[in-house]
């Protein structure tokens, strides 16, 4: 495996034709975790379209291909009342259950599954030290229930079997899922929690410090480890990222396809898309917008020594004078996308950051006095939530004080539903990324006239 991303890392430095040689090394990679589709029907799978967020939201189903929670998400509820074995009234079901690794258990499975006219267009293998999980892509008469559909595994011969509901984004199979994951995640350090996510359905991602206790890198081997519902890998940087799906154990087959990109990440090293957008702010001025990582953090701190305390104040609601300790949280790809808007001599005069808070998604704005109420503040935020919507993210927030009516301003300027709650003078304002909510979704203001 080793081997495999050590020739991806020399293929991506040494060469423009990063994904097909990423994809063609990864293909290999795939084949030696036990992968077998037994047939698919293949579906668009693309990445995210701009990486400074000039997109605006689209208006068709969520995602590329699936995103932080995969399309399928919504569980085990009836998927109508049409004929069972009318096709115009099928629904589609993920599932996954374990059968006894002995000869002909998988064909009584699937003889019991052709009985109530199921068809199965999926399956992949995840061999365990007894047994065989198996999981299905099926598309099941309308009428049949999640249920119902349990009933016929275990009767069967399954075992704990799972089911949620799916859409046509999952019938994409699965290595193509995953070349355009690892495609995705060597652009771009910051896609991959997101491609993690993606990997392994409905989780919860986090990134921990490089400290030595309880549930930091120092625990973990170099290897990772694997708990039932719980993986840790060691980080790139030094830290520790874990990954929790409580409603499902993970597979060693999954836990060896998490290493694999976490590895790729790690030997591809820092690096975010270098495109970038030069905007005419609606006031006349240029600006551009690129995103940001660490290595603009000694600029992201001359900015902050521009700002008046009230203005940093406004951001990190608290004390202002040790804020620099922040940006190397904010600025990194591991917590999420940073994009900066920076003036044509180059000084950094706002940031807007997307951040991966568990299983929720952050949106944070800091513009410096001088630059505020041209624009800036609602330009990132719109490609900000562009970007959210682009992987999958139902909701965003944005936590402020009640006071700061620039940022009450620019998300209410998104033009998409918004919820409020107040505390103790603290502000929670959250935007909901609805399908018809995110076609409404105003385009960014400002006018592009150039891209590098």
């Amino acid at each position: 495996m080793s081997d495999v991303t050590n020739a991806v890392a020399r293929l991506v430095e040494h060469g423009p034709a990063v994904p097909v040689m990423v994809l063609a090394s990864v293909a290999a990679l795939i084949t030696t975790a036990g992968f077998h589709a037994w047939w698919s029907r293949r579906h668009g799978h693309a990445p995210p379209a701009d990486d400074t967020g000039a997109r605006p939201p689209a208006s068709a189903a969520p995602g590329h291909g699936a995103g932080i929670v995969e399309a399928a998400a919504k569980t085990g509820t009836d998927a109508g009342s049409g004929a069972g074995s009318d096709v115009a009234e099928s629904a589609l079901w993920r599932m996954r259950t374990t059968v006894r690794d002995t000869p002909g258990s998988l064909a009584v499975l699937c003889a019991a599954l052709a009985e109530r006219q199921v068809d199965i267009l999926s399956l992949q293998t995840h061999p365990l030290a007894e047994g065989t999980v198996d999981e299905f892509l099926l598309r099941a008469p309308g009428g049949l229930t999640a249920s119902e559909l349990a009933g016929v595994v275990s009767a069967a011969g399954g075992a704990d079997t799972w089911t949620e509901r799916a859409d046509a984004h999952d019938l994409v199979d699965a290595p193509t899922r995953v070349l355009g994951l690892a495609a995705r995640t060597a652009q771009d350090a910051a896609e991959l929690p997101l491609a993690l996510r993606q990997l392994l359905g409905r989780c919860t991602i986090r990134s921990l410090p490089a400290t030595v206790g309880a549930g930091t890198a120092g625990d973990v081997p170099p290897e990772g480890s694997l708990e039932d519902t719980v993986l840790r890998l060691r980080a790139p940087e030094g830290g520790l990222i874990s990954v929790e799906r409580p409603y499902l154990p993970f597979t060693p087959a999954e836990f060896a396809r998490a290493r694999a990109l976490v590895e790729l990440d790690a030997r591809l090293g820092p690096r975010i898309p270098r495109s970038r957008d030069v905007l005419t702010l609606p006031e006349g001025s240029d600006i551009t917008v690129r995103r940001a990582d660490t290595r603009d953090a000694a600029a992201a701190k001359e900015m902050h020594e521009r700002c008046s305390a009230r203005t940093l104040g406004m951001r990190y609601h608290g004390p202002v004078g040790d804020v620099d300790r922040y940006l190397d949280h904010l600025l990194s790809p591991r917590f999420g996308r940073t994009l900066a808007a920076q003036t044509a001599s180059g000084r950094i005069v706002g940031l807007g950051h997307l951040l991966w808070d568990g299983d929720e998604t952050e949106v944070a704005l800091l513009v410096e006095d001088a630059w505020q109420h041209r624009g800036i503040g609602g330009e990132l935020l719109g490609r900000l939530v562009a970007m959210a919507a682009e992987t999958d993210c139902e909701h965003v927030y944005a936590v402020t004080q009640a006071s700061n009516t620039g940022m009450v301003a620019a998300m209410r300027g998104l033009g998409l539903p918004l919820d409020y709650q107040i505390e103790e003078g603290t502000l929670v304002i959250t935007a909901r990324l609805e399908p018809a909510a995110r076609a409404a979704a105003r385009p960014p203001r400002g006018e592009r006239i150039g891209k590098d």
